[in-house]
């Protein structure tokens, strides 16, 4: 791996984003409806298509002149360039001198993404991986993977999108949270005989994490004794001391990389929750979906690009128009968990306020993502969406068929995601509510993205949209979508505030002293 590249140019920097300052005067404040009106062909010249998902933009607040500018900025901000130094495994990651090789998690072989050692190793461990996750979902009937972040979060959310290929699998859990509710709602209703735990993590030092195995390995411990541990979980991590002393059985611990961040690990082993799930054949179609996208991301002119188009939007939507929050709704309840897995991968890769090269930004970089399956969301927050004062850019999801075999139902949904599009688009003028308190002031911009079914390979397709989107908007932004130092101050402060908490007093306790009212009381309700 190569040395740490010099920042390039951020897009602020250049003459293409000053046009578009210039443009948000004039295209900027343009209703839809006059958009439309003056072109019947709008959706043919803003829409573009790769494999079977459609990215419909034509609702988006932009015209010609918007899209060229938008062009011109990926080509200021030299991103062919970035993508290229990402895939051959440069160390684009610089503040933790890394490189970023998630897209070689994805390869076939004979691709050498990131080298031909990268290579040997993703091919092996993948190969290890899948036949384990073959095995253990004949072998056991409870499946549990123990983490958070990036080795919850994804895993959990594709468990439950593709559940209607989940066919002869174990029941599959998840559990994060440190409180003791979800390891305890899990080992309620299982059997430890039947029982295996999956410890999803890098360094086995996570807080949050340890404390729910350890709970899990005391249950199963209590109840069939401490020589039936090793049988009973597995791990995904690099800390071999730490799994020898646990107990974790030799042949069930997976590999991972400093390469890889956690929010981008699901196509390594930390999916072997979702491969149990599935099968090896559709987590290999989830693959090849992902690689889809990186080749149409690495070759696409910028106008067919779908990435590079959702993040070239995004980027006039959060800078130009004043839209720093993004409601991603999509109308399929198995994809119920996307909008909180896009939380994590937007919202810690672009919560930046520093450039690669360490000076403040003076512009907004990581929008808030946010969002429900829409037909929920039509009866709880769209009315604010609709008629509030706040504002937001809106993505939809939608497939053309049914996730469980209710088509009739399903095409409800289909109607209700283009009804609310249109709305949200055209509004109602005064004259045709005939009462201001019915006005829709519409000309809220959002994009449909549209596919035949969700399968394997098309959540491969989406996740890595998102992906490389993220990527192209940190390369405008100037900043690393690949570290995430904001989460280790707390992380710290809790270590410290342990010992005052438990009411193990020690030296600790007198670094947060203006808190100690507050823990007598809480102490109290014990």
């Amino acid at each position: 791996m190569s040395a740490p590249q010099p920042p390039r140019i951020a897009g602020p920097e250049t003459r293409p984003w000053q046009r578009l300052r210039e443009l948000t005067s004039t295209t900027g404040v343009r209703h839809l409806r006059d958009l439309f009106g003056g072109d019947p062909k709008r959706f043919e010249q803003c829409s573009a298509r790769t494999a079977n998902l459609l990215l419909d933009y034509s609702r988006q607040r932009v015209d010609e002149e918007v899209l060229a500018t938008l062009d011109a900025l990926a080509e200021a901000v030299e991103l062919r360039h970035a993508i290229a130094a990402m895939r051959r495994g440069e160390t684009i990651n610089t503040t933790e001198k890394r490189a970023v090789l998630h897209v070689a998690l994805r390869q076939r072989e004979g691709q050498r993404l990131g080298g031909a050692d990268i290579e040997r190793l993703v091919l092996a461990e993948r190969a290890r991986m899948l036949n384990f996750a073959e095995r253990m979902r004949r072998r056991y009937r409870t499946v549990v993977n123990i983490g958070i972040g990036g080795s919850d979060l994804g895993p959990a959310m594709a468990v439950a999108a593709l559940a209607r290929f989940s066919e002869g699998a174990p029941r599959m859990a998840f559990v994060s949270n440190v409180d003791g509710c979800q390891i305890s709602d899990v080992i309620a209703t299982a059997d430890p005989a039947t029982t295996l735990f999956i410890v999803s993590s890098k360094t086995f030092t996570t807080q949050e994490t340890l404390a729910n195995a350890g709970a899990a390995r005391e249950w199963v411990a209590g109840v069939l004794g401490e020589t039936a541990v090793p049988d009973h979980f597995a791990a995904v991590s690099v800390n071999t001391p730490a799994m020898n002393a646990f107990g974790v059985h030799p042949d069930y611990r997976f590999e991972m990389w400093d390469w890889v961040g956690g929010r981008y690990s699901i196509w390594s082993s930390i999916g072997v929750s979702l491969a149990i799930a599935i099968g090896a054949k559709h987590f290999l179609a989830f693959l090849d979906g992902g690689r889809d996208i990186d080749e149409h991301f690495a070759s696409a002119p910028w106008r067919a690009n779908l990435p590079a188009l959702a993040a070239l939007l995004g980027v006039w939507n959060n800078n130009f128009l004043g839209l720093p929050t993004l409601a991603v709704l999509p109308y399929d309840q198995r994809l119920a968990r996307f909008p909180a897995y896009l939380q994590q991968l937007e919202m810690e890769s672009l919560g930046k306020s520093v450039t690669q090269g360490g000076t403040a930004v003076q512009w907004n970089t990581g929008p808030v993502i946010w969002g429900e399956p829409g037909n929920n969301a039509q009866h709880s927050f769209f009315q604010l969406l609709h008629q509030g004062t706040p504002r937001a850019a809106l993505d939809f999801l939608l497939p053309a068929r049914s996730s469980c075999g209710r088509q009739d139902q399903h095409d409800l949904a289909i109607a209700n995601c283009l009804a609310q599009a249109e709305a949200f688009a055209f509004g109602q003028p005064l004259e045709a509510a005939g009462s201001p308190h019915k006005v829709y002031e519409g000309n809220r911009p959002s994009s449909l993205i549209a596919f035949d079914a969700l399968d394997p390979a098309t959540l491969g397709r989406l996740i890595a949209l998102y992906e490389h989107a993220v990527f192209t908007q940190s390369v405008i932004w100037g900043i690393n979508a690949f570290d995430q130092w904001g989460v280790e101050l707390g992380k710290k402060l809790c270590g410290e505030l342990v010992p005052a908490v438990t009411g193990k007093i020690g030296g600790a306790a007198t670094s947060a002293a203006h808190l100690q009212p507050l823990l007598e009381m809480l102490r109290g309700w014990k």
